[in-house]
């Protein structure tokens, strides 16, 4: 079954080499610019080629690179090196050839960085991206590379698990504590104690839950350290840990159920951009 326009987008966007080139030649098929490229110490070198110099104007073609890859934001390549040469015949060891003799190699270079989005724009654009997917053929990992992949996963869920078990003993602690102190403090009077019947709008849980919640969405576009998306995991499982104190007869019942499920998953998403960052630095 042949790759879709999202299965190509997908995997350009999990860092694929042979999906972006795809993606860059159908961009420069109409001024018939064709492109190569190769990930080397961690630069993606790109080649583009054309039939005459008058095809490949510096400044619009890097322009339209960078634009190109911008928008795709693949994982894991930020640095660029676009080379530019009339086409030729031999391909298979272009880098080499440049990087022996680039003053008669290339028409010209130019190394770009690509500017990264919004960590919760990413995460979102690949949570409701399709996931159905048919590799290159070039981009079957090795089993060296499987093994590592594999090794980086169990670290990253057991990270997360280990961040979460911390994060729920400091919640059971704060609550352990604040119980503490409303024992020691004097009872109201029966006169003066609201009616149990008619909770407060600051008691609802629902009410609590949805609060925490538009409040994480809020400072989740401006997080960028761990501790941020540490905190914001947290404010999620609080919320979804409120949304779950609402009692079966409540009408709000079957949305506050859907909202846990949806708090958890956000609160996963969370964990895995703050281990993402930790791994990082």
């Amino acid at each position: 079954m042949p790759s879709t326009i999202d299965d190509i987008d997908l995997q350009a966007r999990q860092g694929s080499v042979a999906a972006i080139i795809h993606l860059l030649n159908e961009h420069f098929a109409q001024a018939g610019i064709r492109t190569r490229a190769v990930q080397d110490n961690g630069v993606l070198q790109l080649l583009v080629e054309a039939a005459t110099a008058e095809q490949l104007p510096q400044a619009t073609v890097v322009e339209e690179v960078k634009t190109v890859l911008e928008s795709i934001s693949p994982k894991g390549i930020t640095k660029v090196n676009i080379n530019s040469r009339i086409v030729q015949e031999q391909q298979l060891l272009w880098l080499d050839e440049v990087k022996r003799d680039p003053e008669n190699s290339l028409l010209w270079a130019e190394p770009v960085t690509l500017r990264r989005p919004n960590p919760l724009v990413r995460l979102w654009q690949d949570w409701h991206t399709p996931r159905q997917r048919t590799p290159f053929l070039e981009d079957v990992p090795s089993p060296k590379a499987a093994a590592s992949r594999s090794a980086f996963w169990r670290g990253l869920i057991g990270g997360a698990s280990l961040a979460l078990l911390l994060l729920i003993v400091g919640w059971a602690t704060k609550d352990w504590l604040r119980a503490s102190l409303d024992g020691g403090q004097p009872q109201p009077s029966p006169e003066s104690s609201p009616d149990p019947t008619t909770p407060p709008v600051e008691e609802d849980p629902f009410v609590l839950a949805v609060r925490i919640a538009q409040q994480a969405v809020n400072d989740g576009q401006a997080a960028t350290t761990t501790a941020d998306w540490l905190d914001l995991a947290v404010r999620w499982q609080r919320a979804s840990d409120l949304m779950a104190e609402v009692p079966p007869e409540d009408e709000r019942y079957p949305i506050a159920q859907d909202r846990i499920t949806v708090y958890a998953e956000n609160k996963a998403l969370a964990l895995a951009e703050a281990e993402r960052i930790k791994a990082s630095e």
